[in-house]
């Protein structure tokens, strides 16, 4: 396929930014269908004539339908979005970058998407999508699944597709979570992806960012003790991997300690630990949940953030050695193969 790339770049390029196009007009569309062309041509920044055209085109070829509120993919369209999804990162050189990360990292999967979530929230949407896809492939019978909060973890909820079925497993938090906005604490999204899978799922009703002297007292809770030992016996855990000092500030810190929190060379967040870009732990909040230590036993660790901004973060959390799979944008993942050449 290289080769017939090669020769296409060289003789018709303009059939490769075609493609590249009708790809995102359908890519918009799978996250926001129904949608009405206007919508679309402000949200792509293109001619409202050329999105007509386009449309047109798609539904001729029988990937969109069209009613009152706007276009959807129709079956077929479904499936050729993952098919052109494919096409993309070869053509990006995409599944390259994957593979000298997985090396460089040490880890079992790098799924990485096109894009750079820092300035396109459709990206980071694709981030949710790709997790939830990779989520459905290794979960089986029995399964425990825990889940961080976060709004990347919130989009992966949002795309695991609702089953007409149920699922032998259980979603449970990975962490308490009382401070944050409700629709993106960790018992939210746990009970969300159960919901969509038909799954049962259990909460833990504690703050996350508490004192050592409250994290003891409540565990010895004997609801709180159950509900902990059943987090830690996950299997498969989900989590976002957030920035040290956006991180640091939204929970409220002193300013000081904030500040030498940046001083000790915090850049990365997950599991109420700051590390180091060399993956050293700088800080450790006491919270109830998974710690640093249990993700040895977890059969499945994956990671999921992008963005430019967020690239030092990831490398800090990864460099743990417990990760298994990163789920990553194309922004991101070349931020970080230049770190290994600097």
């Amino acid at each position: 396929m290289s080769d017939i790339l090669t020769l296409q770049q060289k003789i018709a390029p303009e059939l490769i930014e075609l493609m590249e196009r009708r790809y995102t007009i359908l890519r918009h569309i799978s996250h926001s269908q129904p949608v009405g062309r206007r919508t679309l041509a402000n949200i792509l920044k293109l001619g409202e004539r050329i999105v007509r055209g386009e449309l047109d085109f798609l539904k001729n070829q029988g990937l969109l339908e069209g009613e009152s509120s706007g276009v959807r993919l129709t079956g077929e369209g479904e499936i050729l979005i993952h098919q052109l999804a494919d096409f993309i990162k070869h053509l990006r050189g995409i599944n390259d970058i994957e593979a000298r990360l997985r090396e460089r990292l040490k880890l079992g999967q790098v799924i990485i998407v096109p894009g750079n979530s820092d300035e396109d929230e459709l990206v980071k949407k694709e981030l949710g999508r790709a997790a939830a896809r990779y989520l459905l492939e290794i979960m089986r019978g029995g399964s425990i699944i825990a889940v961080t909060g976060g709004t990347t973890v919130g989009d992966v909820a949002d795309a695991v597709p609702i089953s007409h079925s149920p699922h032998n497993v259980l979603v449970v938090p990975a962490r308490g979570g009382l401070g944050e906005d409700v629709e993106i604490q960790a018992n939210t999204i746990a009970a969300k992806i159960a919901k969509k899978l038909i799954a049962s799922y259990r909460l833990l009703h504690v703050p996350d960012n508490i004192g050592e002297d409250a994290v003891r007292s409540l565990g010895r809770d004997p609801h709180i003790r159950d509900i902990t030992k059943t987090i830690k016996s996950a299997d498969i855990l989900i989590h976002g991997i957030g920035n040290a000092e956006e991180l640091s500030i939204s929970r409220g810190d002193n300013p000081d300690d904030t500040k030498k929190l940046m001083r000790a060379g915090a850049v990365g967040e997950a599991f109420g630990h700051y590390f180091a870009k060399d993956g050293t732990i700088v800080r450790t909040i006491h919270s109830l949940g998974v710690r640093l230590n249990d993700l040895k036993n977890i059969r499945q660790v994956i990671g999921v953030a992008g963005g430019r901004k967020k690239a030092d973060a990831i490398l800090s959390v990864v460099s743990n050695g417990y990760e298994t799979v990163l789920v990553t944008d194309e922004t991101a993942a070349k931020a970080m193969l230049n770190n290994f050449k600097s």
